[in-house]
């Protein structure tokens, strides 16, 4: 997908409260629209950008437009809180075989 897209990484959207994600979409807002459309809440939704050709501990990063909303707390394009850092990672790993 990496190859396809961006060359070097795949957008994507975890919802945390789910477990699940959308990936390989141009905008990490077309991936949250697809999520809500299917039952998700805005408020678990963090874009993340998955590099898969880097070890696990370096392979996501954390920086979406969709982050930012200073209600939540989170004033960043990052995920600020470490403990939905936490939740992202892990679902990220159960999800991704590498």
């Amino acid at each position: 997908m990496a190859e396809v897209g961006f060359g070097d990484l795949v957008k994507a959207v975890v919802d945390v409260e789910r477990g699940m994600m959308a990936v390989d979409a141009d905008l990490h807002s077309d991936e949250e629209a697809l999520l809500l459309e299917h039952g998700s809440e805005q408020r678990h939704l963090w874009g993340i950008n998955i590099y898969p050709g880097l070890p696990a501990e370096q392979r996501v990063e954390f920086d979406s437009m969709i982050n930012i909303r200073p209600s939540q707390g989170n004033r960043s394009r990052g995920v600020d809180d470490p403990v939905v850092q936490a939740r992202i990672l892990a679902i990220v790993g159960s999800l991704i075989v590498a």
